[in-house]
């Protein structure tokens, strides 16, 4: 539609009313367009774009309303006005239910024509911004902007492949800062239901004594200070997905509603007795786990079957270190067009000081990191001493007893502990190679060859 969102096309076996109303419409500045049945019409939309139809019902051959079936299913984006002779407004209105805009009664006024078109070309535009804003959600909440080439994150994106059509209850299982939030909008963007609403609850961010209401809603006088009816987030996601985030600190007579919407997608709002009947899919995440908050009582495990269909165990950060220099580089490239910053890069001590953080807020934190640093260097790269104190204190204090940081590769930052576990296994089996292997769950030449490189071969302490 960018090349002529002004265009308009008029339909009509009427010669004289074609012409007239292209003269008309060119001389009020639009670029106008004309066909006399069907068959023209189709031919002029397969050969240009046009931002509104304007066409007759009644026509030899094909009437207008196959004309108004077709484009509304094939050029979604373009807006059809509806032209009827005096006793058919009974068809206009059944035009304006398959999807109209509106209608003009013949014969046709001027000033008439002149706001409908002005009408009709601003819903045009405000369809083309829905559309543009629709890919701009598709586009950040793409499968493809969850970044990650590790295997455990691979295994994610198959699932999420195979699971993001289906009706299926999902859960996401994973710490704080992983990114379950962020996972539930691609599954739910990858899906049929992508046209319809996501609607996303925190389950801990609400106290218990709301949570029911902000879910199911209520009606008026169900308690204090409800002094009106409202509706609840599983009615706001009808036709869509709903995402129940932290779904473990939910109380247990919340769970017993929600296990029944979960079975038959039902229920009775606060204070009612009406049942509220609701077609939507549903994501739950937790950053619990979830089994070991069923066995301390907390969760029921009827519920916990039911919503354990398919699981997305999200890996932490530091069970993915080779990702970080690609989450690294996402997030600098993000800020430094939103800040607009021109750096180039990070240093190698500085990727390598990143990996070696244990991360304990998960990928969030090595946003926020990276966002602090772009905003702070000014340096084309960013290094070391652009990362917060609390990141280096804590590389220095696990790898270097003088307190001083050093840059390392991950393999030589990774050498002493483990020289350090292979020893103290040794020494509590008496330096049985064959035991301490068992133990430490690697094949005997493995152990053989890493005793050597660590030069411990033998019990220092025997003769």
């Amino acid at each position: 539609m960018s090349d002529a969102p002004q265009r308009i096309l008029i339909v009509d076996d009427d010669r004289i009313i074609v012409e007239s109303l292209i003269e008309f419409l060119r001389l009020e500045g639009y670029e106008a367009d004309g066909a006399h049945s069907y068959a023209e019409a189709m031919t002029a939309l397969e050969q240009r774009s046009y931002a509104v139809v304007i066409s007759d019902i009644n026509m030899p051959t094909t009437n207008g309303f196959e004309l108004l079936r077709v484009v509304k299913q094939r050029y979604p984006e373009t807006v059809v006005v509806i032209i009827t002779g005096y006793g058919t407004i009974e068809s206009a209105v059944e035009a304006i239910k398959m999807g109209a805009y509106d209608y003009l009664t013949k014969p046709i006024i001027d000033d008439e024509i002149r706001l409908v078109v002005e009408r009709a070309l601003q819903q045009q535009s405000l369809i083309r911004e829905n559309q543009s804003l629709r890919e701009a959600l598709d586009l950040r909440y793409n499968l493809d902007n969850v970044v990650g080439h590790d295997y455990k994150m691979l295994k994610v994106f198959d699932l999420v492949e195979m699971v993001a059509d289906s009706p299926t209850t999902v859960l996401i299982q994973g710490e704080s800062g992983t990114g379950k939030s962020l996972l539930a909008r691609a599954i739910h963007h990858r899906s049929s239901r992508r046209t319809g609403p996501f609607v996303e609850v925190s389950c801990g961010a609400l106290p218990e004594n709301l949570l029911e209401s902000e879910l199911f809603g209520h009606v008026k006088g169900a308690f204090t200070g409800a002094v009106a009816d409202k509706e609840g987030k599983f009615k706001a996601a009808h036709n869509g997905t709903i995402f129940l985030d932290e779904i473990s600190s939910a109380p247990p007579a919340m769970q017993v509603k929600l296990l029944r919407v979960l079975q038959e997608r039902q229920f009775e709002p606060v204070g009612s007795n009406k049942t509220e009947k609701v077609d939507v899919r549903v994501i739950l995440a937790s950053n619990e786990d979830l089994t070991k908050v069923v066995q301390a009582g907390r969760f029921r495990q009827d519920l916990y079957y039911r919503i354990n269909v398919v699981t997305l165990a999200l890996p932490t950060l530091r069970e993915r270190i080779t990702d970080i220099p690609l989450l690294a580089r996402h997030f600098l490239d993000h800020y430094c067009r939103q800040l607009r910053k021109n750096v180039s890069g990070f240093t190698d001590a500085c990727m390598e000081a990143m990996q070696r953080y244990t991360w304990p807020g998960n990928v969030r934190e090595l946003e926020n990191v990276v966002e602090r640093a772009v905003v702070l260097t000014r340096r084309r790269q960013i290094d070391v001493d652009d990362l917060p104190e609390h990141l280096l204190e804590q590389i220095e204090s696990a790898g270097n007893g003088d307190g001083v940081y050093r840059p390392l590769s991950l393999k030589a930052a990774l050498e002493e502990p483990e020289k350090r576990i292979i020893e103290a296994a040794l020494r509590a089996n008496n330096w049985n190679r064959q035991l301490t292997a068992s133990i430490l769950e690697i094949n005997r030449t493995t152990l053989y060859k890493k005793m050597k490189y660590y030069g411990l071969e033998a019990d220092p302490l025997r003769k």
